[in-house]
């Protein structure tokens, strides 16, 4: 959504040197095996560095319907990006409900975001560029972009954050899967444990009872139904009994 006044756009030529080194970084940063906050914090870096308009920058990320800022420049963004969760507008959010990159000078943003432009007036911010992170067709959050400048990004800048929005929505993902294989490791582990702990109580049962291991199953999940204790702990105290008294 671009801005209708005429964006200040840099001499393309002058700035080809710049955007292949971006795009070089920003390449290892899609490879990079790093924590979330951290790749994150690079990305934000990075395009610090690619896009000389952007003065502040920040990512925004969605956590059970809650806005955080998780990465930032400077600690000034942080209080900017607090104040368009507070308020409820923003480009930020204009990018979450278009699900589109949004770009907009002051006048403009005082149009759209009054309660919000007064907060980035004081904190001397004249433009704005957001783009939304989009994960999985859903939005996860944005990549956000401040200016000094009234006219501070144009459309090469706007494509640029395109790119860095791909490589943080990539880390996001990356980081999410990560979390979920953990998650089921951990969920494996402990069944495996579990039935280790089981068998081993069957074992026990099946010894000093007598008893066929089918019947031994039986009797411990019959004892956790009644006792309503899971039956690894019901196991788990057979077999701590059994190496308190062994026969």
């Amino acid at each position: 959504m671009p801005d209708s006044d005429q964006a200040r756009t840099p001499d393309a030529p002058e700035r080809v040197d710049e955007v292949t080194r971006a795009l070089s970084d920003l390449s290892r940063l899609l490879d990079a095996e790093e924590e979330l906050v951290r790749v994150l914090q690079r990305g934000v870096d990075q395009a610090t560095w690619a896009i000389p308009s952007a003065d502040l920058v920040s990512v925004t990320v969605v956590r059970d319907d809650r806005a955080e800022t998780i990465a930032a420049n400077d600690e000034r963004v942080r209080a900017i990006d607090a104040q368009q969760y507070a308020v409820g507008e923003g480009p930020y959010l204009e990018a979450a409900r278009s699900g589109e990159t949004v770009r907009a000078n002051v006048e403009r943003a005082t149009a759209l975001w009054p309660r919000f432009a007064r907060v980035a007036r004081a904190a001397g911010v004249s433009s704005f560029l957001s783009s939304p992170l989009i994960i999985a067709d859903k939005f996860a959050g944005s990549l956000n972009l401040y200016s000094a400048q009234p006219h501070g990004f144009g459309d090469l800048d706007e494509a640029l954050l395109r790119l860095y929005t791909t490589a943080a929505a990539a880390a996001i993902a990356n980081a999410r899967r990560y979390a979920e294989a953990r998650a089921l490791a951990e969920n494996l582990a402990r069944a495996l444990r579990s039935r280790a702990v089981i068998d081993q109580a069957i074992g026990v049962l099946v010894a000093v009872q007598g008893v066929s291991p089918e019947q031994a199953f039986s009797d411990m999940s019959r004892q956790s139904q009644n006792s309503n204790i899971k039956l690894r702990d019901v196991a788990g105290r057979i077999v701590a009994q059994a190496r308190r008294h062994p026969e």
